[in-house]
C-alpha cells in the first residue's frame, strides 16, 4: 500500500474539508481491497445515503470515517436518531476508519469494524446544540470503540505499518458468525463476554478468570439472575464457533 495521498487531486479545492474529502475517499478507492474477499471495492456513483463503497464480488457496502490525526477512543458518527435507526437496519454498512497526518497528507491509521459489531451500546449520545447554535436542538453521537471487542477493529495499517493482507482476511473471518446472531440481547451478550476477554489481555484463561466480570456483567444485564451460568453459556458459544478452543477443564485459549 502506498500510504500516501495524491495531493494533486486536491488542487483545484480551497476548503481544508473538501481537500481531505477528496484525498481520503480516491485513496480508500484505490488502495484498500475488500476485507471479506481480498477484491477491489468501487465507490458508489450517486452518494448513497447507507454507504460510499462496494464490493462487487461478494456485495459488501463500506462508509467512510476519517480524521486528521490519532483516531481516539471515539469517532463523531451524524446525528443520533439516524444512526440508531441505521444499527437496526439491514443495509447498515460496515464502516472504514482513518487517521490521517495532514502535515504530510498520509494515512497513519486504516481499520474497519464489520457491520455485525455494530449494536445500540457503541453509539454514544451527545448533547443537544445550545440554542445560539445554527442547528439548535441537534443531537449528535460518537462511535466509543472502547465498546467494541478487538477481534471487531481490523486494521490494515496501524500507527503508519501496513499489516499483512492475509491476516485481515483471516480476522474478518473468525468472526462471521455473529452474523447470524440477530437478536439484539444475545448479540450484546456475546460482545460483552469478548470484551470481558480483551480485558484479561491474556492468549490462555480460566474461567475463575472470568467469574471476576460477574458483577461488571449484572450491571449491563440486570434482567439476568444467573450471570455465572451466562458466562459458561457464551464461552461454549464461542467454542463451538472456533473463536475460543477448549484447553482443560475450565481453561479456554484464544485461537
Amino acid at each position: 500500500m502506498n500510504l500516501s495521498f495524491d495531493t494533486k487531486l486536491a488542487d483545484n479545492y480551497t476548503s481544508y474539508s473538501q481537500k481531505a474529502r477528496v484525498l481520503s475517499e480516491a485513496w480508500v478507492l484505490h488502495e484498500v481491497y475488500c476485507p471479506s474477499c481480498g477484491d477491489s471495492i468501487y465507490d458508489y456513483d450517486n452518494n448513497k445515503p447507507v454507504a460510499d463503497f462496494y464490493c462487487k464480488k461478494c456485495s459488501e457496502d463500506f462508509e467512510l470515517k476519517s480524521k486528521k490525526g490519532k483516531i481516539g477512543k471515539k469517532v463523531s458518527a451524524g446525528a443520533y436518531s439516524q444512526m440508531m435507526k441505521r444499527i437496526d437496519s439491514p443495509q447498515k454498512p460496515n464502516f472504514f476508519f482513518m487517521g490521517y497526518m495532514v502535515e504530510m497528507w498520509n494515512v497513519n491509521d486504516f481499520f474497519v469494524i464489520p457491520k455485525h459489531f455494530f449494536v445500540s451500546e457503541i453509539i454514544e449520545e451527545r448533547k443537544p446544540l445550545a440554542e445560539s447554535a445554527r442547528r439548535a436542538g441537534w443531537v449528535g453521537s460518537n462511535i466509543l470503540f472502547s465498546k467494541i471487542p478487538k477481534a471487531g477493529q481490523i486494521f490494515y495499517i496501524e500507527n503508519g505499518k501496513e499489516l499483512d493482507k492475509k491476516d485481515v482476511l483471516e480476522k474478518w473471518q473468525k468472526t462471521v458468525f455473529l452474523k447470524q446472531v440477530k437478536k439484539a440481547d444475545a448479540k450484546g451478550w456475546i460482545l460483552d463476554i469478548m470484551n470481558c476477554i480483551d480485558t484479561l489481555n491474556q492468549k490462555e484463561f480460566t474461567l475463575q478468570d472470568m467469574y471476576t466480570f460477574e458483577q461488571d456483567l449484572s450491571v449491563i444485564h440486570p434482567e439476568n439472575k444467573n450471570i455465572k451460568p451466562k458466562i459458561r453459556q457464551q464461552l461454549q458459544f464461542l467454542r463451538d464457533k472456533g473463536y475460543l478452543e477448549f484447553v482443560e477443564a475450565g481453561k479456554y485459549r484464544l485461537k
